[in-house]
């Protein structure tokens, strides 16, 4: 059997789709979950070993961790378990909302997820991460999967963006810790895929924030892990995949400057 790659949140979107495409290539694939969906029950029917466990229970991440650090070797982690929780009051004139969870709760939360539960699986799991490579220079592999708002802020999303750019910068203290057997990169996503209930004018809207405006699909994602596990030179880095986005906004914010420039000129 070869070394398995350890995905988390292997219930739908992008981590479904990277667990059917190892399992395709005939690798060994341990995934973790926290809801029963029926793709489980596929991924289960096609040979993934799959742990249920609700990161935000600490006696559940210990069991997982207990159980994952019993191998003997790890091809890879890729850490793509998300929740994506709103602040409790939002920004600028718009009403206060009601909440779930209290503001310290939300924070507590997406920092648990993101970067609490990464963090102590890749301190326990160095062992046989580093064991993975077999003597061979990068040929171990974290990938944590962040998000484009890890850079640009969310106004309405500010304790997920905060999360998502700490696990950026746990890629940085990982990528020294563990090499140089042990590759750890970023890949940071805008929009990959719409929800089924997403409409048309949402579509559209989020859609045109891109300088390539399309839906990049599970592909761009799957096509990068794989480079990312080729390569043997590329680690500490974040990977974007935006369509463009930062550039469209510069492109966007000087055209309103020279804009208002302009106007300022005639009057």
């Amino acid at each position: 059997m070869t070394s398995p790659i350890i995905i988390t949140g292997v219930g739908k979107r992008i981590g479904y789709a990277l667990a059917k495409h190892f399992l395709a290539q005939g690798l060994s694939v341990i995934g973790t979950y926290r809801s029963h969906y029926p793709s489980i029950d596929e991924l289960k029917t096609l040979g993934a070993t799959l742990y249920p466990c609700d990161f935000y229970d600490d006696i559940q991440v210990q069991s997982l961790i207990d159980e994952l650090a019993k191998l003997p070797q790890i091809r890879a982690i890729i850490h793509n378990a998300s929740d994506w929780l709103p602040d409790p009051v939002l920004t600028g004139n718009e009403p206060a909302k009601s909440a779930t969870f209290a503001p310290s709760e939300v924070l507590q939360r997406m920092m648990q997820v993101h970067v609490s539960v990464p963090y102590q699986l890749n301190l326990a799991l160095e062992a046989p991460l580093r064991a993975g490579a077999d003597g061979n220079i990068g040929a171990s592999d974290i990938i944590h999967i962040t998000d484009y708002v890890a850079e640009k802020g969310s106004q309405k999303h500010i304790a997920y963006a905060a999360s998502k750019a700490a696990l950026h910068n746990m890629t940085l203290s990982f990528a020294a810790k563990l090499a140089p057997e042990v590759k750890v990169n970023s890949i940071a996503p805008a929009m990959i895929l719409f929800n089924a209930e997403d409409n048309a004018a949402y579509q559209q809207k989020t859609l045109a924030k891109a300088l390539l405006p399309k839906e990049a699909g599970n592909e761009e994602i799957i096509d990068l892990v794989q480079y990312l596990l080729n390569s043997r030179y590329v680690t500490g880095r974040c990977h974007n995949v935006d369509g463009g986005r930062q550039l469209k906004s510069s492109a966007l914010m000087i055209k309103s400057k020279l804009f208002r420039t302009s106007a300022r000129g005639l009057g």
